[in-house]
């Protein structure tokens, strides 16, 4: 069976092998590279559930993906080796952390082995006959594509979701489903060293959600523009008798949503959108919120999601809804008993009376909106905020000064040294020091260190009882959280 390559991009790869893109029809053997990725350990489990034998291998093997992948009975490898690949399995799928010159993409090379991309595994192996309900953007992906597919199922859809992260109503980040409808978090991340187009450019979309457009992944594309392409190749994508939703108060997402031949819905905070929030009071476990649709009161919710960005979040999971004809009811419900996704502004614990929260944010506009959240959630307690710049673009200068007015609302700040600093070009570097620099000219009060050990000891000289420590990363950050909760 030859897979479809339309949105194969190729510019900057090596040479197509003919193993490339075929997918043997009798396949029963399948093994990922890469596998401890969050889409691809979820993809792991759509696969087993399928009836596959699955296996993989990782350079990184550790929890939570660890512990995932065993819960589902799935060998993990660790290392990449050539000799892994022996038996050789019918069909590899290689994750986007894999280059050319890794020893298991070579040996692929020499033994012919079929091989794709895990976007185009998933849509092979999960999306033929369905709807996909696409969440794309900068921010919010993850919580907004969590939370529909909650409304999904509530309503008795059974959707299929792959979502990138663990959503604590499922206690997993994906479902196979039943029903008509799969929800994708839609990563505009490249797709493979042998595709360097946008994972969302292979999902067929048929209604896509799009929260907003920044510059982000500056390992991947030049600039804004270059980054707004993909997106717009993004919105041509979606048929006629498609739905585009789009964050009415994101002024680029508003520009490249004319371009789109379906209808559009716009949702937000100003006035003059389809789909507004208004009268949004917080209480102690819930956010209570008015939506208006057309001006017109729609529904009264109150949600356990706290914060701005959360609320415009929800905004876009309503319009799903209503598109979808799902009652009211049901939809307030589901809102009200949304659970939340692991590592969104998760309380990991609190002892001594201080309070740990972990967060995924890593791109300036994250870090400020998170930290505004849980200041606006914990008014009355000093908020202390640590900070690891992990990813592609976080390791870059690109974003040093604009982290420097991310963290105003925090009372204490804790930047350690960016890790595996030897990838990036000297150049091209983040400097952590400098940052704590700035943030304490501003008059923060700010701390550098070597490392998290070092952190973690300067943090236990600084806490206090009543104190709220929001732990920002997108990586484990050397399991910091539980290290802090035992010091405690």
């Amino acid at each position: 069976m030859i897979m479809d390559t339309a949105n194969l991009n190729t510019e900057n790869s090596p040479s197509v092998s003919p193993a490339l893109n075929k997918i043997p029809p009798e396949t029963k053997t399948i093994y990922l590279m890469g596998i401890c990725g969050t889409g691809m350990a979820s993809l792991a489990g759509i696969l087993k559930q399928e009836g596959y034998s699955v296996t993989g291998s990782d350079q990184n093997v550790y929890p939570p993906m660890s512990r995932f992948l065993e819960d589902l009975s799935i060998p993990v490898l660790k290392g990449y080796c050539p000799a892994n690949l022996e038996p050789p399995p019918d069909l590899v799928v290689v994750g986007n952390v894999i280059t050319r010159d890794n020893p298991e993409a070579l040996q692929l090379s020499r033994l012919a082995i079929p091989y794709i991309s895990l976007p185009q595994a998933l849509k092979h192996f999960a999306l033929k006959g369905r709807r996909t309900i696409i969440v794309a953007g900068t921010h919010g992906k993850t919580t907004t594509s969590a939370l529909v597919a909650w409304i999904l199922e509530k309503a008795g859809m059974d959707p299929g979701f792959m979502i990138g992260g663990i959503i604590n109503n499922f206690q997993r980040n994906f479902k196979i489903g039943e029903g008509p409808f799969f929800i994708v978090e839609g990563d505009e991340y490249d797709t493979a060293f042998f595709d360097k187009g946008s994972k969302f450019l292979h999902y067929s979309p048929w209604i896509t959600v799009l929260s907003s457009i920044e510059f982000d992944h500056a390992d991947i594309f030049r600039d804004l523009e270059h980054l707004v392409q993909t997106f717009r190749r993004l919105i041509d994508l979606i048929p006629p008798d498609g739905l585009l939703i789009i964050n009415g108060d994101d002024p680029i997402v508003v520009s490249e949503a004319g371009r789109a031949k379906c209808p559009v819905i716009s949702y937000g905070l100003n006035e003059g959108l389809q789909w507004r929030a208004v009268d949004i009071t917080s209480r102690k476990e819930f956010t209570q919120v008015r939506i208006l649709r057309k001006g017109t009161e729609y529904a009264s919710l109150l949600t356990p999601l706290y914060g701005i960005h959360n609320i415009s979040n929800l905004l876009s999971a309503v319009a799903v809804s209503e598109f979808l004809e799902i009652d009211t009811s049901i939809l307030c419900e589901s809102v009200r008993s949304f659970a939340g996704v692991r590592r969104r502004q998760e309380v990991k614990g609190e002892k001594a009376g201080v309070l740990v929260l972990d967060d995924f944010a890593h791109h300036p506009t994250a870090v400020e909106k998170t930290i505004g959240a849980v200041r606006e959630k914990y008014g009355s307690r000093r908020l202390i905020a640590v900070f690891e710049p992990r990813s592609n673009s976080s390791r870059r200068n690109v974003f040093q000064e604009r982290y420097a007015s991310s963290f105003d609302r925090a009372e204490l700040v804790f930047v350690p040294e960016p890790p595996m600093m030897e990838k990036i070009p000297e150049d091209e570097r983040f400097s952590s020091a400098r940052l704590v620099d700035s943030l304490n000219k501003r008059g923060l009060k700010a701390f550098y260190s070597l490392d998290s050990d070092n952190l973690l000891n300067q943090l236990i000289g600084q806490i206090r009882k009543d104190d709220v420590v929001l732990i920002m990363s997108n990586g484990s950050f050397d399991n910091l959280h539980d290290r802090l909760l035992e010091r405690l």
